[in-house]
């Protein structure tokens, strides 16, 4: 998502991004997509103190976002979009503190058109749903303990998180090349830029799509069947996040 969309920043934003972006093992937007998530390793407290930005909960039969319920604080991944994004906009802001925002907006942008990052179940976004998957992909190597005789005990949080797209068996730069072949701009659902209706038409598309399958045992069908619509989530995403750097980068 992230090579995707700075393919199609302004050169202005560009410039900003390199600038932001520099002294970073790999400094671009690909390159620190994940860094919100491996927080978790190389600084345990600092995740902690963001873990709830990555998701927002909705009650049960609805998808319309109330901040004060939904969001307290802004402590959720609609009210960070909206943080990161004013930092980042921000030319009084030191230079860390407007890289870690691009760095979470990056993530965050992709976090919210993950449909399970935006679900109104009681299942902690499926991370308690638990998954019995028949799978030839590797797991990564935390996870190796869950993975016997080719079955990966995981969660359809993860199915989502994951394995729907690395089971296509192509690199992120040539899937970002594949996605960059199909019409530019993607059909957008909507021409919002509030990040609290992003949310809200990812939540719509847990039962719309059936993301949930009837049993707990799955195998490459269901991975096949749902991935053009973790693509088409993937571009949308992608179109979003270099909107909206487009317009806070751009002078």
């Amino acid at each position: 998502m992230g090579e995707l969309a700075q393919r199609h920043l302004t050169p202005a934003a560009n410039a900003q991004v390199a600038a932001l972006l520099k002294g970073e093992p790999e400094p671009s937007l690909a390159g620190v997509a994940s860094w919100a998530d491996t927080l978790r390793k190389s600084s345990p407290e600092s995740y902690k103190r963001t873990e709830r930005w990555h998701y927002v909960n909705f009650p049960v039969g609805t998808c319309a976002y109330r901040p004060q319920r939904d969001c307290p604080d802004g402590n959720c991944v609609v009210g960070q979009i909206e943080r990161q994004r004013a930092i980042l906009g921000d030319r009084a802001q030191s230079l860390s503190a407007r890289r870690d925002a691009l760095k979470f907006l990056v993530h965050f942008v992709g976090d919210v058109h993950q449909p399970l990052h935006s679900s109104n179940r009681k299942d902690k976004g499926g991370n308690d749903f638990q998954i019995s998957l028949r799978t030839d992909l590797q797991p990564e190597a935390y996870a190796q303990q869950n993975y016997v005789d080719g079955v990966m005990g995981t969660n359809l949080h993860s199915v989502w998180d994951y394995y729907i797209l690395a089971s296509k068996g192509v690199s992120a730069s040539l899937y970002a090349d594949r996605l960059s072949a199909l019409p530019w701009p993607p059909k957008l659902p909507s021409k919002s830029m509030n990040p609290a209706d992003w949310a809200g038409e990812s939540c719509k598309l847990v039962d719309s799509q059936r993301l949930y399958p009837k049993s707990h045992k799955m195998d490459s069908r269901y991975l096949d069947a749902q991935r053009p619509l973790a693509e088409r989530q993937l571009e949308i995403a992608a179109k979003r996040l270099a909107d909206l750097l487009n317009a806070t980068l751009t002078d």
